[in-house]
């Protein structure tokens, strides 16, 4: 999944890149409003991680034109603040959840997972396609030829593919998905996944489907 991370406070960013990073995420990190939307402006995410207090602003104002403007993105607002009062105001603004800092990393995993699962329209980490399961927490594959361990990368790029069958993902677009804004990779590095997970398929009757000129996309029999 690609994150935005809204957050000032440099160390615990840095903290929560790594961490995030480990699980195969892509994180981009915003230190201000202002840059955030610069970044939105250019991407998409698939969830925000919002600071309250940031340099230009309060992070409510971000959450309130977020969905003023239908902006679904779900978000997952850093709060230092504990008063009942105010986590019901930031939940009534439109946040999906909220953590009071100082942050347990698990605990913060966790909620996301949880938060992009509600999104989803799933309450579970395990998804049937034709003959293979997806075990997106677990990481693997379940086909007739037994239980594949998949990298990171090839974990989001399957994921990306399994949320949307049918769906074309260009090229440019999936390494969007894959790589943050400060890895300089060309879209080559695409096929070489593309390629490692049609290996790991070859078992499955599901098949990733190159449409000429357009990219890939996952067919199911």
């Amino acid at each position: 999944m690609r994150f935005l991370l809204i957050e000032d406070h440099a160390p615990l960013a840095r903290a929560v890149v790594d961490r995030l990073s480990l699980d195969g995420h892509v994180v981009d990190h915003a230190d201000s409003m202002t840059e955030a939307w610069d970044f939105m402006a250019t991407t998409s995410y698939d969830l925000i991680l919002l600071d309250i207090m940031l340099p230009d602003g309060d992070g409510r104002a971000f959450l309130r034109r977020c969905r003023e403007t239908a902006e679904a993105t779900p978000v997952i607002v850093l709060t230092a603040r504990s008063e009942v009062s105010d986590r019901v105001s930031i939940l009534d603004l439109g946040a999906d959840d909220y953590m009071v800092k100082p942050i347990d990393f698990s605990e913060l995993e966790a909620r996301c997972r949880a938060v992009l699962r509600r999104r989803g329209g799933s309450a579970a980490n395990r998804l049937a396609l034709a003959d293979l399961v997806f075990d997106a927490l677990a990481g693997t594959l379940e086909t007739a030829g037994g239980v594949v361990q998949l990298r990171t990368r090839e974990l989001r790029l399957f994921e990306t593919f399994a949320n949307a069958p049918g769906q074309i993902f260009s090229k440019p677009a999936l390494v969007d998905r894959l790589f943050s804004f400060d890895e300089d990779v060309t879209e080559n590095a695409i096929e070489v996944y593309v390629a490692r997970l049609r290996r790991h398929l070859e078992h499955s009757s599901v098949r990733i489907t190159t449409v000429r000129g357009l990219g890939y996309k996952l067919d199911l029999p």
